[in-house]
This record gives C-alpha cells, sequence and structure tokens, in this order.
C-alpha cells in the first residue's frame, strides 16, 4: 500500500486535544487533505480489485467490492487520520505550518501534489515518471538535487518503508485470525514473512517517491523549492512530517487488518 509521501510525539492532554481538533482540521485542510483521502479510497478500491484477483480469483463478486467499500470509508478514514495527527502534533508548531501553506507557494505545492496524486490513477502515468527518473537526474541536477534532499529531511522512505510493514503486519494478523490459513500462523511466523519482504519495499518505495516527488515539483524554480525544503529542516516541519505519518499509519493499519479479516472469509470458503 502507498503512504502519502507526506506524512514530537508530544503527547497532548485529552483536553488539548479536543480543543486543537479544529485548528488541525484547518491545517489539514490547507494541506488538502480531504482531497487526499478520497484519492485514498479510489486507490483502495483498485487495491481491493487485485487483492481479489490474486488471493481468491473469481470468488469476490460484489460482496467483496461491497466489504472493500465499507472498509475504505472516506470519512472514518479521515477520522482516524486526523486522531493520530492530533496526537502526536504540538500546539507551537502549528503557526509556522499555519504562515507557510497560507502562502502562494505553499497553496502551490499543495496542488501539485493532490494533481499528480490524481494522474497517478491514469493508466501508464506512473510507470512512464518511473522510466523518466535517470534522465531527469542528467538533465535537470540542480532540481533532482534538491528533491534528493527534501526526501532525505523528511525521512520519507524510511517512513513508507516501516508504515508499508506494518500495514502488511496487520493484514497478515488480521488474515490468520480469521482462519484464513489451512493452520494458524504464530507471531514470529508472520514477522518473518513480512519483514522478508522489507528490500523489495525499500525498493518500491524509493523508484514511487522519486517518481512521484520529481513530476509533482518539477515545475517549481529553485528558489520556491528552497523555500519549501526550509521548511522542512525546521522543527515544526519534521514534527509536521512525523505526525502525518503517524496518522496515516494509524489509518493504514486499521483498513489493512480489516482487509485481512474480510479476506479470510473467502479464503476459508465461510458464508458471509
Amino acid at each position: 500500500m502507498k503512504h502519502w509521501i507526506l506524512a514530537a510525539a508530544m503527547g497532548l492532554t485529552a483536553a488539548a486535544t479536543a480543543d486543537a481538533t479544529p485548528r488541525a482540521e484547518a491545517v489539514l485542510s490547507s494541506l488538502g487533505a480531504d482531497r487526499m483521502i478520497e484519492l485514498m479510497r479510489i486507490e483502495g478500491l483498485e487495491y481491493g480489485a487485485e487483492l481479489s484477483e490474486d488471493m481468491f480469483p473469481g470468488r469476490g463478486g460484489e460482496r467483496w467490492d461491497a466489504m472493500v467499500s465499507d472498509i475504505y470509508d472516506a470519512d472514518r478514514m479521515m477520522e482516524t487520520f486526523v486522531d493520530g495527527f492530533v496526537e502526536n502534533f504540538d500546539e507551537e508548531f502549528y503557526a509556522p505550518v499555519e504562515d507557510f501553506y497560507a502562502s502562494e507557494i505553499g497553496k502551490e505545492v499543495v496542488a501539485l501534489e493532490l494533481a499528480t496524486r490524481e494522474a497517478f490513477l491514469e493508466d501508464g502515468v506512473e510507470d512512464a515518471a518511473k522510466e523518466a527518473i535517470s534522465e531527469f537526474e542528467e538533465s535537470r541536477p540542480e532540481t533532482f538535487g534538491q528533491i534528493a534532499e527534501f526526501i532525505e529531511l523528511n525521512n520519507l522512505i524510511d517512513e513508507n518503508v516501516i508504515g508499508a510493514l506494518n500495514a502488511n503486519y496487520a493484514f497478515m494478523t488480521g488474515l490468520s485470525d480469521g482462519g484464513g490459513f489451512p493452520t494458524e500462523l504464530t507471531q514470529n511466523q508472520i514477522l518473518g514473512d513480512v519483514w522478508a519482504q522489507e528490500a523489495e519495499i525499500r525498493q518500491n518505495s524509493t523508484e514511487w517517491l522519486y517518481a512521484y516527488l520529481l513530476m509533482a515539483y518539477s515545475s517549481l524554480p529553485s528558489e520556491q523549492m528552497e523555500e519549501y525544503l526550509e521548511l522542512s529542516r525546521s522543527q515544526a516541519g519534521q514534527a509536521l512530517t512525523r505526525s502525518l505519518f503517524e496518522g496515516f499509519d494509524d489509518m493504514f493499519i486499521e483498513i489493512s487488518r480489516e482487509l485481512g479479516l474480510a479476506a479470510s472469509q473467502f479464503m476459508a470458503g465461510q458464508e458471509l
């Protein structure tokens, strides 16, 4: 599964969390979170169809489609994501984040990220972007270097790998708990199977991140990209990235476990 590339655990009190929620929702709105969740739902429905073909071809049908649609409910996805973000984002960092995303460069960055994510839903666009990575590095080394720094500053590769491994573990656990395997798997067996995917996940995540970011930010002048990098270098920017990943990780873990439980019913031949 793909995580949003943007994803301090200070720990707000219950009262502070309640007070911060409207402000958090405003910040997340400026980041385009509503549209991003909608796109993730579309990606999820496509992933559900692929999962059915891979794991129980011909047995999913309308019932599986309905289950996947319920699991990728946009309102519930947003609620889980916002809760995870609010729990991890400290009050002191709101102002600089609000200032950046209220600026013209902030609005432009969000528009480019959403447009690229939407474009990736079209057949062939993602593959073409991946094929263009080497050429981009040769023809535009300055921009490529800025994006490489952006990835490093935000620890995007490791965060995406960790998130994918956690999601895969949740899926396998749900599949096992639901009786999807002939024999029940131990925690160590699940961990071993998931960890064996780490190298492939890292390679795929790295390729996807570069393809996505190079396509998204290729039109940004270097001085505007530098402004974005300044946010990433700041404490507020670092806290924002970590908190976004916390929210999305919570969301994907919940989704993945439910997908595993749902898939187990078809694999085990149980009536729904």
